[in-house]
């Protein structure tokens, strides 16, 4: 009887702690780590003109640790600013006329966590900064946009339901388009009433619109991907990234990506009903993968000190001037620049 006893015990310890699988709200959270370095050489310009350049300049958050941070180039004057609507952190650089060699180098470390956010269904209104998240709530106006976010979000009444509505919209409805130049021009109304896809920075900048017209602060945040460990050294010049935040009052700021679920489905070439994309589905909502790197948020940018041409849609791209002659940082042969990531065991 005894030994009947102990068989069974042992069969339910090898069931319940060995076959049963672990709930994914406990799994260890994934970490990247790795170096960046972004290599400009404006040389080739000419020395007849001067030249300027800013460089979205990475710092550290709950989410990413920035270190061991190194510049270096033949810059005459350099210095670290901030943007004064947004507080973007920039790395500036000058190089007067006469000067032929025109070269800067920034590279850091970066170690950057997964992000799984679990707000709450009923949220309390306690540590709100109305005054602070004003800026977030602006919608521009467009009466089409605020008819269908209030469709979408009908009946829905705590702002994470509506904020789940609103992805699920916006992941039927839109579609990526490959052929999109850069990131996408961020454009909601071209994006939601004309072309309906578009890339990361369209793709965002409708949800965050959309979350907007519910009443839900929100925001872009405007980042960098990172090559993946098994990858080994890549150039991410071209791996510019957008994702999006909503705020849920008693928590706090809510990452999502509906952009790189489309990119996937695309890439994959899934349909919404199959268990790869469905996975992927309920991952974006309230969770990013720690492969990028955030580096600013806000758009139409003036920086510091000011650039001679208009605001900047977005700061994710350096930016640099010869005379008051923009450069086009969707061009980084021409501008020109190299971004490269090492990864770190």
């Amino acid at each position: 009887m005894q030994k009947s006893s102990h068989n069974i015990l042992l069969i339910l310890f090898v069931y319940f702690f060995i076959l049963t699988p672990y709930p994914t709200s406990v799994h260890a959270k994934r970490v990247a780590i790795g170096i960046v370095t972004i290599e400009f050489d404006l040389s080739q310009h000419g020395e007849r003109e001067e030249a300027r350049l800013w460089v979205p300049y990475p710092v550290s958050d709950p989410y990413q640790t920035i270190s061991k941070i190194v510049i270096t180039g033949t810059h005459k004057e350099g210095a670290v600013y901030t943007d004064n609507q947004y507080g973007n952190p920039i790395l500036y650089a000058y190089w007067p006329r006469g000067v032929r060699e025109r070269r800067l180098t920034l590279s850091f470390e970066v170690k950057r966590e997964e992000r799984i956010d679990c707000p709450p269904e009923m949220p309390s209104n306690s540590g709100m900064d109305r005054g602070f998240l004003a800026r977030y709530l602006k919608t521009g106006g467009d009466e089409r946009v605020l008819a269908i976010s209030k469709e979408i979000t009908k009946g829905k009444r705590s702002p994470i339901e509506k904020a789940r509505a609103v992805y699920e919209w916006v992941t039927r409805n839109l579609r990526r388009n490959p052929a999109t130049r850069g990131c996408g021009r961020g454009d909601v109304c071209y994006t939601l009433f004309r072309a309906r896809s578009g890339k990361c920075a369209d793709i965002s900048s409708v949800y965050v619109a959309l979350l907007r017209a519910a009443g839900i602060p929100s925001r872009e945040r405007f980042g960098l991907r990172l090559g993946r460990p098994e990858k080994g050294i890549a150039d991410i010049t071209t791996w510019q990234h957008c994702w999006a935040e909503f705020y849920i009052p008693g928590h706090g700021w809510v990452a999502s990506d509906p952009a790189d679920y489309l990119k996937a489905i695309l890439t994959k070439r899934l349909c919404h009903k199959d268990p790869e994309a469905k996975r992927l589905y309920s991952y974006y909502f309230c969770s990013i993968d720690p492969f990028r790197v955030g580096l600013s948020r806000g758009r139409e940018i003036m920086l510091n000190p000011p650039q001679a041409g208009p605001r900047l849609n977005y700061f994710m791209y350096p930016y640099g001037e010869v005379g008051e002659r923009p450069l086009d940082p969707l061009s980084p042969k021409e501008f020109s620049y190299k971004i490269r990531y090492r990864p770190l065991p």
